[in-house]
């Protein structure tokens, strides 16, 4: 099945592993060590974030490390950008309307 990189942001955990991994590269074991779940169910988590596209593999001897896909989360950004746009107008509307508030005042 083809994710999204939204699915993959979707859980929690695996907003904390991004959060993990976007400092450095881990193995599943050390990712592991920061939930209280089975190392099963964190490499459930990153092989639907692989899926997604978000991380990579990279193999270093007998260890496997998962690295973020910076690039990826762009998409994100670029989605959000839409929203981003609208809260900042209404912000600017609402201190423009306390700059009066606050102008008319004695």
């Amino acid at each position: 099945m083809r994710r999204d990189i939204f699915q993959a942001i979707a859980d929690p955990t695996r907003r904390a592993i991004i959060a993990l991994i976007a400092v450095q590269a881990m193995t599943p074991n050390a990712i592991a060590e920061h939930f209280d779940t089975s190392r099963q169910g964190v490499s459930k988590h990153l092989r639907i974030l692989t899926e997604c596209e978000l991380v990579t593999q990279q193999q270093e001897g007998r260890e496997i490390y998962y690295q973020l896909q910076v690039n990826k989360m762009k998409e994100i950004d670029k989605w959000l950008e839409q929203f981003r746009k609208i809260w900042e107008k209404r912000f600017d509307q609402l201190d423009t309307l306390l700059v009066k508030l606050k102008n008319k005042k004695p």
